[in-house]
């Protein structure tokens, strides 16, 4: 069975979009604003952009808050840009389009739950999987009931998360929300270093661990080996 260039599926959508004309309605649920960074400033050109910020994997209510704020900060900074016409240093251009917000409750009670008897699964095992299901799912959720043309996540941009997972999930709500899903591989075509410059350009806030506390556990414990072994972070 060949593997799907999903890239490339972005690309047959994006196309079509352009033939069309028009802007339709995108969901873009975001784990955070560095991975966000790129996929808004390639995706407003093309869609009318809504971030779905629905994160109830990160434990600690501070690091939640922190990252909703990095996250607003950057859409406030893109949206200053369309307002002034100021892309200069970015891939975007004048059809960039503002970027709207919708915060989701903040439920950790309930991702832990869900991923009860997980918690000593490796960082990349089961318990992300739930964790992409029950996030990806709320957005489907939210598309459906906010009449967005399309939904998809910026999680695609990181090569430490299963992109096909994430599109094999994502697939499958969209059936059963019936909203179509816009297939992605972000981090492909220098997507993932682009997010790095924009981070560095923006003096974002970049997290060395997903957001749960046993991905956090995971990192530090893999700090303190390097450091015993001599190596560097």
């Amino acid at each position: 069975m060949s593997k799907i260039n999903y890239s490339k599926e972005t690309e047959k959508i994006i196309d079509g979009v352009r033939l069309k004309g028009g802007a339709p309605r995108l969901l873009l649920h975001s784990c955070c604003a560095p991975c966000s960074s790129h996929c808004m400033e390639y995706l407003r050109q093309y869609f009318d952009l809504t971030i779905y910020y629905y994160n109830p994997n990160i434990t600690e209510n501070r690091e939640y808050q922190y990252r909703l704020s990095e996250e607003k900060r950057l859409i406030a900074e893109y949206n200053r840009q369309v307002d002034e016409q100021d892309f200069e240093g970015m891939h975007s251009g004048p059809g960039a389009r503002k970027i709207q917000i919708l915060e989701a409750p903040y439920d950790p009670e309930n991702w832990f739950q869900a991923v009860k008897g997980l918690e000593k699964c490796p960082e990349g095992g089961e318990r992300c999987g739930v964790c992409f299901e029950m996030r990806l799912r709320m957005a489907a959720k939210a598309a459906a009931e906010g009449g967005f043309d399309y939904f998809t996540t910026t999680l695609t941009i990181s090569p430490m998360k299963n992109t096909a997972l994430l599109n094999e999930i994502g697939m499958r709500l969209s059936r059963e929300y019936g909203v179509p899903w816009l297939p992605s591989d972000f981090k492909k075509k220098d997507g993932y270093k682009r997010s790095i410059e924009l981070s560095r350009k923006f003096d974002l806030y970049r997290q060395d661990y997903c957001g749960c506390g046993f991905s956090k556990a995971e990192s530090e414990r893999a700090k303190r080996e390097r450091a015993e072994s001599g190596g560097h972070d």
